[in-house]
């Protein structure tokens, strides 16, 4: 159909530069398209896909990371078992001596500090109040272990909130612990 305007591109363009004569003429002739747009409806389920979409790529990129640093030390840790087996929320990448090196973005989200803030910095700045004693020593001794744990504490956000967090930290090895992993998920009291 040759004045169907579905098939009319620039239809506006050429419109707009007709006489009211012209453009009454040209009106005439033309045939309203037959289909209708449908409103979104459902916005939710849409977002919903999308929201699951961006944070399977953000973790694929987190992984990916992972990979190129396990490379770049020659970790001799599965890595991608590691990621298969985890949930997390936040990731901690630090060196032996527990100097953070890198935290994902969910670090940001889950405790109000910038990723800057973060660097260089020793975990336990997450720590606060009502941390125990306990819990602290747990997670001291296990690191001297140089082993696999998990572990739950009391942390602090930026704001002062206390939340619940467990903690699974590995060991990232070549020929000795070379890094640590921490990743991390609040969890309810």
């Amino acid at each position: 159909m040759k004045n169907n305007l579905t098939d009319m591109m620039g239809l506006d363009l050429y419109l707009s530069q007709l006489t009211d004569k012209k453009y009454q003429k040209t009106k005439a002739a033309l045939k309203s398209a037959s289909t209708t747009a449908m409103p979104l409806l459902s916005w939710d389920m849409c977002m919903q896909g999308r929201s699951k979409q961006l944070e399977a790529a953000r973790r694929r990129m987190e992984r990916d990371y992972m990979f190129k640093q396990a490379k770049k030390f020659n970790w001799r840790n599965d890595i991608k078992q590691v990621f298969s087996e985890t949930a997390y929320e936040a990731l901690i990448l630090t060196d032996a001596k527990q100097h953070i090196l890198w935290v994902n973005d969910g670090f940001t989200t889950m405790t109000g500090y910038s990723k800057e803030f973060a660097l260089h910095k020793k975990p336990t700045f997450l720590q606060g109040k009502l941390t125990t004693a306990d819990s602290k020593e747990n997670i001291r001794q296990k690191l001297k272990l140089q082993q696999p744990f998990q572990e739950v504490i009391i942390n602090h956000k930026k704001d002062g909130e206390p939340y619940t967090c467990e903690v699974k930290i590995i060991p990232l090895y070549a020929e000795k612990t070379t890094h640590f992993i921490a990743f991390e998920r609040q969890v309810s009291s």
